[in-house]
């Protein structure tokens, strides 16, 4: 099983960006208080060093022209990583920024994998946010 956190809406490019972009974005407008900035940018270094970074493996991995509907998912057994995301959950329910849990056994064609995560180029039903 995989499970993914993003944005409970669209945005204006048809995307629902996920838990990690979102929080990026509230960190790069300013919204965030001094003690969010500081646990955001402690927890994003953490994890930074805790798994790769796909598009550092493979660069073609984010560009919208050769992969244009790719989606980060989290394998469930995950755990030491999926400790860390209630907290990103909180940042943004902080910010009134809506966010959903997606759950799927096929979330799409994958791209790239290791040991705790996918990339994939989504289904048309998990790009439209409607995967079970």
């Amino acid at each position: 099983m995989y499970i993914r956190f993003e944005a409970t809406e669209a945005n204006e490019h048809g995307r629902r960006v996920g838990i990690f972009g979102l929080a990026n974005g509230l960190a790069r407008s300013g919204k965030l208080s001094a003690e969010d900035w500081k646990w955001w940018r402690a927890n994003n270094d953490w994890l930074d060093a805790a798994y790769a970074d796909p598009g550092k493996v493979d660069a073609t991995l984010f560009d919208k022209s050769v992969n244009p509907h790719v989606t980060c998912w989290f394998k469930d057994s995950a755990g030491h990583l999926l400790e860390r995301v209630p907290g990103y959950l909180a940042l943004l329910d902080r910010y009134d920024v809506a966010w959903v849990e997606v759950r799927s056994s096929d979330p799409g064609v994958v791209l790239y994998e290791d040991d705790v995560q996918i990339v994939v180029a989504a289904h048309r039903t998990t790009e439209l946010g409607t995967a079970a």
